[in-house]
């Protein structure tokens, strides 16, 4: 990975750093793409000419996030998996965790790549930063298949305070110092991805593995804390005063939600219908926060029935 004139060349500066192996998945090939001044990794399956379909990631994951739809969906379309700056084999900038500006990163991914349009999945963060992309520049966009993330269109209520509550995690990764030390060390970031599975074989000790080990390296430890602590700090009172109620979405979207989620709370899933009229919500009862490792199967269903031409 070369990330020669990478600080000059964001504004945002960037850590050099080192990364495990990549882990293998079949069919899955890697490269690196210099895109808004940054190195990212792009791990992509399916023939070139097929129809593209962009993933997005969530937290604490990276790309392989989506190795159990890659055989039910590589024979239909060309899956493009990067990792979001700061994440998995992706450059860490040391600025830039907003996710405006990350939904910017991606769009200048797609331009580098010369796609002008797509299929979009996204997970948590992941989800969250696919919502933005969709408000952003509708006409990139072909669908949007959202997987378990609330959406933008929150208006502060009293009645959804114990909600947040769940978002307790984040205000311990959030913590200067001792946040990074605790991603690094991995127990609690563990214990995040397993305790929320209805299905522990859904993520195995090799998949824990190749999550954790990369988030044992200070910089990327690092990433997660900014990643969470601009959420905290910049984002999250402006969505609930209503940053976004102006803001209508267009993109036939579906946004599939396990109930058994752990960190989102069902109760803030209401009040999308005035700002996204195409938005179907479907509520999955047996599945938790980690959907795509868990219903493969479903989630490559949704996929296929939105974007399958």
């Amino acid at each position: 990975m070369d990330a020669g004139g990478v600080s000059e060349a964001s504004g945002r500066g960037a850590s050099s750093t080192t990364t495990p192996p990549l882990p293998d998945v079949p069919g899955v090939t890697h490269r690196w793409v210099t895109s808004h001044g940054l190195s990212i990794h792009l791990a992509e399956a399916g023939a070139a000419d097929s129809p593209p379909l962009l993933l997005l990631h969530g937290w604490p994951q990276h790309w392989y996030e989506w190795r159990r739809l890659v055989p039910l969906l590589s024979d239909r379309f060309r899956l493009l998996m990067p990792d979001l700056p700061g994440f998995g084999w992706s450059e860490v900038p040391n600025l830039g965790y907003e996710k405006e500006i990350l939904a910017g990163d991606v769009l200048a991914l797609l331009d580098r790549l010369g796609i002008e349009r797509v299929g979009l999945v996204g997970h948590d963060w992941g989800g969250w930063i696919g919502f933005l992309l969709c408000l952003r520049a509708p006409e990139r966009f072909s669908g949007y298949l959202a997987l378990n993330i609330t959406h933008p269109w929150q208006r502060f209520d009293v009645r959804k305070l114990p909600a947040f509550a769940r978002f307790w995690y984040q205000l311990v990764i959030s913590a200067p110092g001792l946040g990074s030390a605790i991603v690094r060390q991995g127990r609690l970031v563990g214990h995040l991805l397993v305790r929320d599975l209805q299905n522990r074989d859904a993520i195995n000790d090799s998949d824990l593995d190749a999550y954790l080990s990369v988030l044992a390296q200070p910089d990327r430890a690092r990433a997660s804390t900014l990643l969470y602590r601009t959420f905290l700090l910049r984002e999250l009172w402006p969505i609930v005063r209503g940053r976004y109620l102006g803001d209508r979405l267009e993109t036939p979207t579906t946004l599939l939600f396990g109930v058994r989620d752990r960190f989102i709370d069902t109760r803030l899933l209401a009040g999308f219908e005035r700002n996204a009229p195409h938005m179907q919500l479907e509520l999955v009862s047996d599945s938790g926060h980690f959907i795509a490792e868990e219903r493969p199967q479903l989630v490559a269903e949704h996929a296929l029935r939105l974007f399958a031409t």
